[in-house]
C-alpha cells in the first residue's frame, strides 16, 4: 500500500515526463505491478482496514442514550452495563465514553481594570517553620494591583482576624494608597455566608474595616477562583520563584528576605501579561489611589476571660501575667500581632510583647511584688506578735529598738531566736536590764544571757585558824581630818 505522496509521483512521472512503467518503478523503488494498477485509477484512494469488532459495539447505542439522558460517569455506565452482561474491560468503555462525550474545557472571560480600580487578595501556605522551640505553619499574605500587578508579600505563622487586618494596613502603607475595591475570596475573615444567588454576608468587622479605610468589597463566586487569577498566580508565583528550595531557621528572617525579593525581583520584572514592568506600571496607578485614613483602626482582637490564682492570662497556648492583686479576676485581653495588653475596668493594667512560641510562660518583674510585699509585711507581723509575748516590757523595749536602730525586725528576729535557746523567763529578764541601762539591741540581750548562763566556779570551804595572835588583831581608828570643812571655805 503506498501513500498519497508516492501516487502522486507515479502519475506526474506517467503523464508530464511520459516515462514507462518499468522506469517509474525503478526510480521510485516500488513494483511494476503496483505503479500499474495506480496508474489505471484517476484518485488515491487508502485501503480501509478491515473493521474489528468489539464487546461493547452491542452496547454503543445504549451508552449514547445514557450520556443525552443525564451526564453519568464512565463508572456508572460500567456497573449498568455489567448488570446488562457487558463482559469488556472498564478501560474500552471510558475511552468510548470520552470519544462520544469529550471533555468540556470551561471558557473564561478577560478582566480589564482601569488604575486604581481593584485589588486582589488571598492567603497562602508553605509548610511549616520554627519559631523559639516550636514549629509554626508558614502562612503568607498577598495582594496584587490588578492594573500595575504591583505586589505586596507578608508572612505570618497565624490567619487570625488581626494579622488579616494588619496586612491589609502594611500593603496600603506599601502601595502609598487605597484601591476603590478589594476582591476577595470567600473567606471566614470577610464572608460568614455565601448562598448562590444570594448577597454575601460578611463579616462585621471586615466590613467596618472597610468602612474606615474607604475601599468596597467584591466577594468571588463560590468555587470561581478564576474570578481573581491575578492573585492566584501570584501565590504560586511566590511559591516557585522566593520559596522554592529556601530553608529559614528562623522566622525573623522570612519577611526581609521577602521586601528584598519584591524590590529586586518580583515588582520590577517584565510581566508575562504586560510585557511591563510592575513598578513602571505603578507610577500611572499610584495617583489613582484614595489617600490613606491618618486615623489608626483598632485591630486587635478583644475577649473576656478571668486571670487564673496565679494572676495569668492565656493566649495561643502562652501565659501572659497581670498584677497580683487581679488573680481571679476577670479582665479584657486585646491582642494585636505586636502586644498582648490587658485591661480591668478600661484600666490597662499589662503590656507585653507577643510571642509564637508554645506554651510559655511571661512574666513582669513588677506584677508580683505587690503580693510579695503583703507576705512580707505577714511575717513581719507575726514576728512583731511572737516578740511582744517573750515580757510584759517587750513593747518598751521594742520601741526603744526602733527609735535607736535601723532594722528593728532584724533585731526582734536575732531575740526571738534567743528566746527559744535561753528560755523566755531568761530573755524576760534580759529585757528589763535592757531597758533599765537603755541597752536597745540584739547584741546586748545576747551578752546578758551569755554571761548569765555561764557557769561559776564551786567557792571552797572556809577555814579558820585558830593561832591566838592572828585572832586578835587590832586595827587604828580612820583618820577623817581630810575630810572636815573649815568654816572659813563655807
Amino acid at each position: 500500500m503506498i501513500n498519497y505522496e508516492t501516487y502522486c509521483k507515479i502519475r506526474d512521472y506517467h503523464e508530464r515526463e511520459r516515462l514507462t512503467i518499468a522506469q517509474i518503478a525503478r526510480t521510485l523503488g516500488v513494483h511494476a505491478q503496483t505503479v500499474a494498477k495506480w496508474v489505471k485509477r484517476s484518485e488515491f484512494r487508502a485501503r480501509q482496514p478491515a473493521p474489528r469488532t468489539s464487546r461493547l459495539d452491542p452496547f454503543k447505542a445504549q451508552i449514547v442514550r445514557l450520556l443525552e439522558t443525564h451526564p453519568y460517569s464512565a463508572q456508572q455506565i460500567f456497573q449498568r452495563l455489567r448488570e446488562e452482561g457487558f463482559e469488556g474491560g472498564f478501560t474500552i468503555l471510558k475511552d468510548y465514553v470520552r470519544k462520544v462525550r469529550p471533555v468540556r474545557r470551561e471558557a473564561f472571560l478577560k478582566l480589564s481594570f482601569t488604575p486604581g480600580e481593584c485589588a486582589q487578595l488571598d492567603w497562602g501556605e508553605y509548610g511549616s517553620i520554627g519559631v523559639g522551640s516550636t514549629r509554626r505553619r508558614l502562612s503568607f499574605f498577598i495582594m496584587v494591583l490588578c492594573y500595575s500587578r504591583l505586589m505586596y508579600v507578608e508572612f505570618t505563622v497565624s490567619q487570625t482576624m488581626e494579622h488579616f487586618l494588619a496586612a491589609h494596613e502594611h500593603a496600603f502603607a506599601a502601595f502609598h494608597g487605597i484601591p476603590t475595591r478589594l476582591m476577595i475570596d470567600n473567606l471566614k475573615s470577610a464572608v460568614l455566608q455565601r448562598v448562590v444567588g444570594e448577597a454575601p454576608v460578611f463579616n462585621a468587622r471586615y466590613l467596618d474595616f472597610s468602612r474606615h479605610w474607604g475601599f468596597e468589597i467584591t466577594a468571588c463566586n463560590v468555587r470561581k477562583g478564576n474570578e481573581k487569577g491575578r492573585v492566584e498566580n501570584g501565590v504560586g508565583y511566590v511559591k516557585k520563584n522566593l520559596l522554592n528550595g529556601l530553608d529559614f531557621l528562623d522566622f525573623s528572617a522570612v519577611n526581609p528576605a521577602a521586601q528584598v525579593w519584591l524590590d529586586t525581583i518580583a515588582n520590577v520584572r517584565i510581566h508575562g501579561e504586560t510585557h511591563q514592568r510592575p513598578v513602571d506600571l505603578f507610577i500611572e496607578e499610584e495617583p489613582r489611589l484614595r489617600p490613606l485614613n491618618p486615623m489608626r483602626y483598632d485591630i486587635a482582637s478583644i475577649k473576656s476571660q478571668r486571670a487564673s490564682k496565679q494572676f495569668r492570662v492565656t493566649l495561643d497556648t502562652n501565659r501572659y501575667s497581670v498584677p497580683a492583686e487581679y488573680a481571679s479576676q476577670r479582665v479584657t485581653l486585646k491582642a494585636t500581632p505586636d502586644w498582648v495588653c490587658v485591661y480591668h475596668q478600661d484600666k490597662l493594667i499589662a503590656r507585653h510583647v507577643r510571642t509564637y512560641d508554645r506554651r510559655q510562660d511571661i512574666e513582669d518583674p513588677d506584677h508580683p511584688k505587690a503580693l510579695l510585699a503583703q507576705r512580707r509585711n505577714a511575717r513581719e507581723q507575726r514576728l512583731l506578735m511572737r516578740f511582744l509575748s517573750l515580757s510584759r516590757h517587750a513593747q518598751v523595749y521594742y520601741e526603744g529598738i526602733e527609735q535607736r536602730r535601723l532594722n528593728p525586725r532584724h533585731h526582734l528576729r536575732k531575740i526571738v531566736a534567743l528566746s527559744e535557746i535561753y528560755g523566755v523567763d531568761a530573755v524576760d529578764r534580759a529585757i528589763q536590764d535592757g531597758i533599765a541601762f537603755h541597752a536597745y539591741s540584739c547584741e546586748y540581750i545576747a551578752n546578758i544571757l551569755e554571761m548569765r548562763a555561764r557557769a561559776l566556779p564551786e567557792p571552797g570551804a572556809l577555814h579558820l585558824t585558830r593561832r591566838q595572835d592572828l585572832l586578835d588583831i587590832e586595827i587604828a581608828a580612820p583618820d577623817l581630818s581630810p575630810y572636815e570643812i573649815n568654816d572659813d571655805e563655807t
